[in-house]
């Protein structure tokens, strides 16, 4: 009997001396661990969410992609460019629907199709068409462009869609100049788009590119009512070109 209950103690004894020291390697492996919990949760909450940025950069891609926007000839600047912009301005407050982004590469000759009406949450390929340049900016290709009344010229940049009119341009739309200094004399100018006969592949054949505006971005007359319609009332329009001053100078793209 003595030898059976030295035994059970001797047991229990050694099942508490391994509690404790399994119990002292846990908390030892805690303090290694994580030495200050509320440190380390401040850490994970202060850490930039890069994953968040990279998701969205590769749902721009698909999107580019998936449309084979490459393929039509738009570039890829110029798609980053109007997207990275859409995005400052719709948390600005200045862009109330961000479901469509316009895009106007002047990049391209007029005689291509450089016009780029995207649905981004359908990913979607909307209009894909002619559009002017203004008579000063060039011929074939738009080079020179100025926000200035009377300039004849194009003027760069974001742009918000706004409301519809008749004129002396049949069915048309205001257009609000977002950049300051650049394109924010739109509405003094009269640039709006509308639709317009000598862009047309007639004109084309004739000439060899589409006729010029006097700084709008005029559109095929029989695509005007359905491009207007679907973009009014404030979307976002990016005219675009490789213009190092204008590069320089767009606080939304820089900042």
């Amino acid at each position: 009997m003595k030898n059976t209950r030295f035994g059970k103690m001797h047991v229990f004894f050694s099942s508490l001396i391994i509690v404790a020291i399994h119990l002292s390697f846990s908390f030892a492996k805690l303090r290694d661990k994580d030495p200050n919990p509320a440190f380390a949760k401040n850490l994970v909450t202060e850490r930039p969410n890069t994953d968040a940025a990279m998701n969205l950069k590769a749902e721009r891609l698909v999107i580019y992609d998936s449309l084979r926007l490459d393929v039509l000839g738009l570039s890829y600047k110029a798609y980053n460019y109007a997207i990275q912009g859409l995005e400052k301005l719709k948390a600005a407050g200045k862009i109330t629907n961000d479901q469509l982004i316009s895009i106007v590469d002047f990049t391209k000759s007029s005689a291509e199709k450089r016009l780029f009406v995207i649905d981004l949450v359908n990913h979607r390929l909307l209009f894909n068409t002619y559009v002017a340049h203004g008579q000063n900016s060039g011929k074939e290709f738009a080079q020179r462009f100025s926000n200035s009344p009377s300039s004849y010229q194009s003027s760069l940049g974001f742009y918000e869609t706004s409301d519809t009119y008749n004129g002396k341009n049949g069915y048309s739309m205001h257009l609000t100049g977002l950049e300051k200094g650049i394109n924010n004399n739109a509405d003094e100018r009269a640039i709006v788009m509308h639709g317009a006969p000598y862009v047309s592949e007639n004109h084309i054949r004739a000439t060899g590119y589409i006729g010029r505006s006097w700084g709008c971005p005029a559109v095929p007359e029989k695509l005007t009512r359905p491009i207007v319609d679907k973009i009014k009332n404030g979307t976002c329009l990016f005219i675009y070109s490789e213009n190092n001053k204008y590069l320089k100078r767009s606080k939304i793209l820089n900042s």
